[in-house]
């Protein structure tokens, strides 16, 4: 050769590379395992697809036994298994098998690591063609939706549940998720319909459904159906979580910060850390409305949970809860507001612009800034429209001791308007108290 830089390479280059963090710690470079796979000399050695295809299967029954018998639930284990078996199963057209059992595990934890898997070959250029290239479609959507607009995760579970192609449990993965983006993107009649789909079928996700629907109720101001709903759902149906939702709508943080506690205890006994990371954010939103003070050390162990996992709609959450704590005392706190707000618009999440103009109401009602509570109002109402989170105009008139406008949908309160009215001025007051400018 002319040039010493092609021996070079080749001789430099590791042939087996080394992961010390990794499950497996060696693996075979992708260059060598292509030239093996794709060889078109007639060697003495070589491979038929006969032997490839049992070799892919034998490695498949490998992986499940090595997955069922981690009796530790290491979620190492459990990814690396199931990016593996989704590899092959997708490669080779092997039958799903134990993938479905994984998939529910690595969505039940909430903790959502990226199932980043090769390319697949020329064949994929055609879309979904197997039950394996579906369920690493729906894995992925379900996974990277923290990081994409929700419409482009409900256009990527429509299209699998277009294809047909998932057995029908993994049917109920897909419509569940779908339901959760539909609601998210203020969908709600199609969230509904899905989520009673899902729960008519009884299957593993039946008690999220049920979560879900109830969380539809608490969303159109059905209160009272919210909390008898919560009285059947359990630990599975994340009961004390929906208990909490409910209660600080109330203006009842006292009620609120006990059921979150509750909803936290119960997910560190399961070792569900995606819950309890998710639970810290929603009891830190409480507790900033009632103790600002409180809400500092909450809201530190919030960000300590969540920065280990990914979480966006509960980052957002106690981002929100940092404003909350913030209000009346930030002077800076509506353009941090608006900072927050163009990253809500990224994400596709509905609620939580709703949420966070809540938030500012309730800034300006302590700063009593009439002005700025009724443009606040004014934009409350337009993200309200559909009717869902309508609740949030009613509470802003609260906060700042407005008469509600007649002939408006009402919200069906827990313990009637005139108490959670009392209890939301009480709140605004006691901020007020804090700042030395009680009005």
């Amino acid at each position: 050769m002319n040039h010493d830089a092609p021996a070079l390479r080749l001789t430099e280059r590791p042939f087996i590379r080394e992961s010390p963090s990794g499950v497996w710690p060696f693996h075979l470079h992708d260059l060598i395992r292509a030239a093996i796979r794709n060889a078109d000399d007639g060697s003495d050695d070589r491979w038929s697809e006969q032997d490839w295809q049992r070799a892919a299967q034998r490695a498949f029954g490998a992986l499940e036994s090595q997955w069922r018998q981690d009796l530790r639930r290491d979620r190492a284990v459990l990814v690396g298994c199931l990016q593996q078996g989704l590899l092959l199963a997708r490669d080779f057209r092997l039958d799903l098998g134990w993938l479905a059992d994984a998939a529910f595990q690595y969505v039940g934890d909430s903790v959502w690591e990226p199932l980043a898997l090769p390319a697949a070959d020329a064949r994929s250029s055609d879309g979904l063609q197997t039950a394996a290239d579906a369920l690493v479609e729906t894995l992925s959507a379900i996974a990277r939706r923290q990081h994409e607009h929700r419409e482009r995760t409900a256009g990527r579970l429509s299209a699998v549940l277009a294809s047909q192609l998932l057995p029908d449990d993994l049917v109920e993965l897909a419509t569940y998720y779908l339901a959760k983006a539909q609601r998210d993107l203020g969908l709600t009649d199609d969230s509904r319909r899905g989520m009673q789909r899902v729960a008519s079928a009884d299957g593993r996700l039946a008690s999220a459904a049920r979560r879900g629907l109830a969380h539809l109720s608490r969303l159109s101001g059905d209160f009272p159906a919210a909390v008898e709903a919560a009285g059947r759902l359990g630990w599975e149906g994340r009961h004390h979580r929906v208990l909490g939702d409910v209660w600080w709508v109330q203006g009842d943080m006292e009620r609120a910060t006990a059921a979150y506690l509750a909803a936290r205890s119960e997910a560190e006994e399961h070792g569900a850390a995606g819950e309890t990371a998710m639970v810290q954010a929603h009891l830190a939103f409480a507790v900033s409305f009632a103790d600002p003070l409180r809400a500092d050390d909450e809201l530190d162990l919030a960000d300590r949970l969540l920065s280990r996992l990914s979480l966006r709609s509960s980052e957002m959450t106690a981002r929100i809860a940092a404003l909350v704590r913030d209000a009346g005392f930030e002077a800076d706190l509506p353009d941090r507001a608006a900072v927050l707000l163009a990253e809500i618009g990224v994400s596709g999440i509905s609620y939580a612009a709703a949420k966070l103009q809540l938030a500012l109401c309730f800034h300006h009602a302590v700063l009593d800034n009439q002005d700025d509570l009724t443009t606040a109002i004014t934009r409350l109402n337009e993200l309200t429209q559909s009717g869902d989170y309508a609740h949030y105009v009613e509470i802003a008139h609260f906060m700042a001791g407005l008469p509600f406008p007649e002939h408006t949908a009402r919200a069906r309160w827990i313990d009637g308007e005139r108490q959670t009215r009392e209890r939301w001025r009480h709140l605004v007051e006691n901020r007020r108290s804090r700042l030395g400018t009680t009005r």
